[in-house]
């Protein structure tokens, strides 16, 4: 109804696929069909300046075919020691049971340890060891990731792996910034991509034969993703 001049919108990766495509698909030629010229492309958190790896897709449209790209990966990202608190001052509430702690370190004996590193645990049991944290899940089990192993991401680092300034202000309980946080966006990587929207705005429309090009180029990709 309001027709904005441009948007953006994000969903998770696997939205390229659902469907053999045609979900993803459908989404686009709707989005054509209302006036919009669009782009599309899975990000990853990890390259825009975040240690989290949280892929997501990202479409872009604008009403006029604004010469848009998708922003370059950033050279460094935040260190995990940046946001990890340090244990000792971790309230005792956050740290995993004995027991949870002991099974995880039975799984790992063998693997080699870097500190800090915040571990995953997958459907499957296995457990992963990164220098970065895995996408934070607003639904995943209360021990899904653990730093170092044996405690649990404070709201404060929640909130920080996800790009939100250290002044961000928390009035709400431990779980809700929990939920919050795995339904957040990484703000570095919107932050990117919005600023490229900006510059796209501030140049001239693609000439017709240039837009028709690359809408042929996009449709060719969208079909190859689609299979």
């Amino acid at each position: 109804d309001k027709k904005p001049g441009a948007f953006m919108l994000e969903n998770v990766k696997q939205l390229v696929n659902h469907d053999n495509g045609r979900t993803f698909k459908v989404i686009l030629s709707k989005l054509k069909n209302l006036g919009y010229h669009t782009h599309w492309k899975v990000l990853n958190a990890l390259d825009y300046g975040l240690p989290q790896k949280r892929e997501r897709v990202i479409i872009v449209g604008f009403r006029e075919n604004y010469p848009f790209l998708f922003p370059k990966p950033y050279a460094n990202r935040i260190d995990l020691s940046e946001i990890l608190e340090d244990h000792s001052k971790v309230d005792k509430k956050h740290f995993a049971s004995e027991r949870i702690v002991k099974k995880r370190m039975e799984k790992t004996k063998d693997k080699k340890i870097p500190k800090p590193s915040i571990w995953h645990e997958n459907k499957r049991g296995d457990i992963g060891i990164h220098e970065f944290s895995c996408a934070l899940r607003a639904g995943g089990s209360y021990n899904y990731l653990l730093v170092d192993g044996i405690r649990r991401l404070t709201p404060r680092e929640q909130l920080l792996l996800q790009g939100f300034p250290k002044n961000f202000k928390i009035n709400v309980t431990d779980n809700e910034v929990r939920k919050l946080a795995g339904n957040s966006v990484p703000v570095n990587l919107i932050r990117a991509v919005a600023t490229n929207m900006l510059k796209a705005m501030n140049k001239m429309p693609l000439p017709r034969e240039i837009a028709m090009q690359k809408e042929y180029k996009q449709k060719v990709l969208t079909q190859v993703m689609a299979h």
